[in-house]
């Protein structure tokens, strides 16, 4: 009768690099969203400062 190996624990260095470059890219995409949004308000906001008031 063959002995059964002893079960794999914890995670392979490649899916420790692949889920950690995942989470890079998706942080990356994600700051880049914010930033944008966060200039558009900003500019938004400058705009609506600017405009003289009618009297």
């Amino acid at each position: 009768m063959k002995k059964v190996s002893k079960s794999r624990k914890g995670f392979t260095m490649a899916e420790m690099v692949l889920v950690i470059a995942i989470i890079v890219i998706l942080a990356a995409v994600l700051v880049t969203g914010y930033v944008k949004i966060l200039n558009f308000i900003t500019d938004e906001t400058y705009e609506v400062e600017q405009k003289p008031s009618k009297p």
